[in-house]
């Protein structure tokens, strides 16, 4: 009575194991094949690239990239970026984007850091002005300037410029890699044409002076200028400098007309009018 038990009891056994097994093998057999990945072709630093170097045919390497996340600027020809310069550091195996590098024809150096429609002027600094040689390249400051002018009788210092973008401290072009501080005698700024007329009119007016500013700051509001008898109290802070007094010039007095007339018997003749 047992050994029936125990037969009937592996036959059930046997049969849902088959049944499971071949439940198992059918969706197995359904399942998709895998998808392929499709890959793309860019070209990447072949070793670690500082800012300022030229690329070569040795410097550069193709890379694969997944083709369902295109990178927008990339390369997939490394004869195209032969001869460009390197803008920011690059690490091995990072594919190289068109903003990491000067602009085609633009040239090398300083030249081919500054955007079109900017420009780049030097302004001469010392240790104090340049906030003691913290001003590395990509720092933000303001620019003041002190002169005597004929609308004012005494000295006055007013912002010519509000958060610009320093490009180079002497002739550095990157910061320290390690912070430390530069002292350079001449700023570079990232300005727009009509920015740089303010700074060239302003260096020769006065002392030029830089006020650094946080980063993150972009923010910029009208300042009035301050005059010297207001470090004392003496005077209110004014509006902005005074206009010259321009005096209109009183109009021109013409005599009054006259006219003749000819009086010939009973006959009159007028002769119009005379000045």
């Amino acid at each position: 009575m047992n050994s029936k038990r125990i037969a009937i009891a592996l036959t059930l056994a046997l049969a849902v194991s088959g049944l499971c097994t071949w439940t198992i093998a059918r969706r197995v057999e359904r399942r998709p094949a895998p998808e392929t990945v499709a890959y793309i072709k860019y070209a990447a630093p072949s070793r670690p690239l500082q800012a300022g170097e030229i690329l070569k045919s040795d410097s550069v390497e193709l890379v694969s990239w997944p083709a369902s996340n295109p990178l927008a600027g990339a390369f997939t020809r490394a004869t195209e970026l032969a001869g460009r310069e390197v803008l920011f550091p690059l690490a091995k195996g990072q594919p190289i984007v068109d903003r990491d590098l000067s602009a085609p024809g633009s040239g090398t150096g300083l030249a081919a850091k500054i955007p079109d429609g900017m420009r780049a002027i030097a302004l001469r600094s010392d240790e104090v002005v340049g906030v003691a040689g913290f001003l590395v390249p990509g720092s933000h400051l303001d620019v003041l300037v002190t002169y005597r002018s004929d609308r004012s009788p005494e000295p006055l210092t007013t912002t010519v410029l509000q958060n610009a973008v320093v490009l180079a401290a002497g002739q550095r072009v990157e910061p320290d890699p390690d912070g430390k501080p530069t002292n350079a005698t001449v700023v570079t700024l990232l300005l727009t044409p009509e920015q740089a007329q303010r700074a060239v009119l302003a260096s020769v007016q006065g002392a030029i002076h830089f006020v650094l500013r946080n980063g993150a700051d972009t923010g910029s509001r009208p300042e009035p200028p301050l005059l010297l008898s207001q470090l004392s109290g003496e005077a209110p802070a004014p509006a902005h400098v005074p206009e010259p007094t321009v005096v209109s010039p009183a109009p021109a007095v013409h005599p009054k007309p006259y006219e003749i007339e000819t009086v010939l018997g009973a006959s009159r003749t007028n002769g119009g009018p005379k000045q």
